[in-house]
């Protein structure tokens, strides 16, 4: 970390891998002009973004008018908010910030030149902490792969090697972060697009338990609810997720399904010793075809709780169901889901993105054809199956405070790659049918120089206990000298 001047007279250098939390405490000290801030991550962007492409839309004029703002009301002794003039990047999908391009990552909405007209509550609440936008980071089309590449910008690569993918959908947000070129990120995730990019960049990212963070969602509030899809931060440091969270975290009427603060004490875990916690440690989940490499570095990684003091045994999840059958029923949920999206789209634009093949990813086209073959009986019948998944998943947390799995079965996905609706790569998203809380904390690298990701489930609504092993993790492994600075 490097040492800043007291003189905020301008032209600060300032280390874009700087912990946003010592950023805040910095620019409220006065010790670092909000300016200098935002101009140093904007620089950093014009210097790396065409090389990893994460983001979409840059709003550098809005910005240096906020930071301007923000650098005058420090001057003037004002109160200020916790995230005071810390520059954050928004996900290009559900985080709409009021006149503000947005394109969920489809070229057929990027060339509608579509602005938002309001601004959503996660973004609101951000802003009223003092953040600053700096622009909007790419995802896959309207969020529906595992990979990020669309029609609209093309693909966002892992700063680690620009040759692989940065993961999705919140690829874009994780690539960012890890290439220094926003302080924070946020993220959504409905079957691992938090968790999976965090994996592939090297950096923490957080799934909350459902309902924690408000999502107004118009013009339906129950879209993707039934894969308790959430809202959540990516970012280098637990702290500086815990942070966000609590920034995040609240009871919102526009949104049906979230629920009263129930007064989760983010940073006071990050600093909880785990001595107490048990933890239960599955290679697979059963079923999953990890590769033996990351099986053996997050293996390795698991035992850093270990030496951080929590009990960590090998558990079986004993669901009783095939890689194959768990993957049918994901499926059959989340396409019926896209189907519901797109006439949600139809209504909005006026348009059926069915009609427009040369401006729409196959892979999004397949989806679409598959949820449309499917019956009301189809999906009926997933039901009992995803009852018993989460019996087994509470049942063995009834007897542990954690499971431990890897975040994915490979590492590595080619930049543009079709592997990104594949079930099997990402041990994710049964958590999102479930809706306990999970993380993707950094284990280790390939011996490629790949980042893997290790998985941390809690209890429902124990984010807290997640945040506690996630903290340990960091504390015993540190990884923030990981990251390609170049």
């Amino acid at each position: 970390m490097t040492e800043e001047p007291t003189d905020r007279s301008g032209n600060q250098d300032v280390d874009p891998f700087i912990s946003l939390t010592d950023l805040a405490v910095r620019i409220r000290k006065g010790t670092v002009s909000p300016v200098d801030v935002v101009d140093s991550y904007l620089s950093r962007i014009e210097t790396h973004d065409k090389a990893i492409n994460a983001y979409v839309t840059v709003i550098e004029h809005q910005a240096r008018k906020a930071a301007e703002e923000a650098d005058r009301a420090v001057e003037a002794d004002e109160d200020l908010g916790p995230l005071h003039g810390v520059p954050i990047a928004l996900k290009d999908l559900r985080y709409f910030k009021e006149g503000v391009p947005h394109s969920f990552g489809s070229k057929l909405i990027g060339d509608l030149s579509y602005v938002a007209e309001r601004t959503t509550v996660d973004v609101q609440r951000l802003e009223d902490a003092g953040a600053i936008v700096l622009g909007k980071t790419n995802v896959p089309e309207f969020g529906h792969k595992g990979a990020t590449d669309n029609e609209y910008v093309g693909a966002t690569a892992t700063p680690f090697d620009l040759e692989y993918n940065a993961g999705g959908s919140s690829g874009g947000s994780a690539a960012a972060v890890a290439a220094g070129m926003a302080s924070v990120a946020t993220g959504s995730d409905s079957a691992g697009s938090i968790r999976v990019p965090a994996a592939m960049c090297g950096v923490f990212g957080h799934k909350p338990s459902f309902g924690l963070i408000p999502v107004d969602s118009r013009p339906t509030a129950f879209g993707l609810k039934t894969h308790h899809s959430v809202q959540g931060p990516l970012t280098r440091t637990v702290e500086d997720a815990a942070l966000l969270m609590e920034m995040l975290v609240g009871q919102h009427p526009n949104d049906p399904s979230s629920i009263p603060d129930p007064g989760i004490d983010f940073r006071g875990a990050v600093e909880r010793s785990v001595d107490d916690l048990r933890v239960g440690y599955s290679p697979d989940l059963d079923v999953f075809p990890v590769e033996a490499e990351i099986e053996t570095i997050v293996s390795d990684a698991a035992t850093a709780l270990a030496d951080a003091g929590a009990t960590v045994e090998p558990v079986t999840i004993d669901h009783g169901y095939s890689m194959d059958e768990l993957a049918n029923m994901i499926e059959t949920t989340l396409s019926v889901e896209f189907v519901g999206l797109a006439e949600t789209l139809a209504r909005s634009f006026g348009l059926d993105i069915r009609e427009n093949p040369d401006q729409i990813s196959e892979s999004l086209l397949d989806l679409l054809e598959r949820g449309d073959r499917k019956t009301i009986n189809d999906v009926a019948a997933t039901g009992i199956p995803r009852t018993e998944l989460f019996d087994a998943i509470q049942g063995l947390l009834a007897e542990y405070d954690l499971l431990v799995t890897p975040t994915l079965a490979t590492q590595g996905m080619e930049l543009h790659t079709d592997r990104g609706t594949d079930w099997e790569l990402g041990l994710t998203w049964p958590f999102n049918w479930t809706g306990h809380p999970a993380a993707s904390v950094p284990a280790g690298l390939t011996d490629d120089g790949l980042p893997v990701g290790m998985q941390i489930v809690g209890r429902r609504y124990a984010d807290d206990d997640v945040f506690a092993a996630s903290a340990a993790v960091e504390r015993e492994r540190p990884w923030i000298n990981t990251y390609p600075r170049e």
